[in-house]
């Protein structure tokens, strides 16, 4: 499957955690969605050239759960078959991170599938076709409903990923950093 794209972030603004926006998008067809009441509060952190604390949104100060997505400007990804996701975390307390669609026809799912290690940075990969996705109300950052059988995910508009807990702020209480995020599936037109 190929790489659609990869994300490592890039914070050139000498700026101490600002808010996550298009400026801290290191790959300039990628456009940057947050969703939930706080979404606005991920803040990017970490340095260039960091390797134990590289540049990385972090949920540390959403006080509802938030998510992030990423957005080709012209290309939806199909995300069907052997399409993967792979991405380097961090986690603080008892967070984990999901991926997180939105289609084509702007249904938000969340996946089954959670990830985080509170020990160090881990890098993961895992394959869509094995998740379980469930709908996501984007205003609340919360899932609705049940599982949704056989979603069609041959049209995917954002990919991204969502803390379902409220982060403890700055501390060790509790948040998810996500780091590189690679997504592994075949680019479609916009029409």
């Amino acid at each position: 499957m190929p790489l659609f794209f990869r994300e490592e972030w890039k914070n050139d603004t000498g700026e101490y955690e600002p808010k996550v926006g298009p400026n801290f998008v290191a790959s300039p067809n990628l456009e940057v969605k947050v969703y939930g009441p706080s979404g606005k509060e991920i803040l990017i952190a970490g340095a260039a050239n960091n390797e134990s604390n590289p540049v990385h949104p972090w949920t540390g100060m959403c006080t509802t759960p938030c998510g992030l997505t990423l957005r080709d400007k012209d290309r939806f990804v199909d995300l069907t078959g052997l399409s993967r996701i792979r991405w380097v975390t961090k986690m603080s307390g008892f967070h984990q991170v999901r991926p997180l669609l939105k289609l084509a026809d702007g249904t938000m799912l969340v996946g089954d599938f959670a990830d985080g290690s509170s020990a160090d940075w881990q890098e993961r990969e895992f394959t869509l076709s094995t998740v379980k996705w469930i709908r996501m109300d984007p205003e609340r950052a919360v899932t609705t409903g049940s599982i949704v059988a056989n979603p069609d995910l041959s049209k995917v508009d954002e990919v991204g990923f969502v803390d379902l807990m409220p982060g403890s702020g700055h501390g060790q209480g509790g948040w998810a950093d996500v780091a590189k995020f690679e997504v592994y599936g075949r680019p479609v037109a916009r029409q």
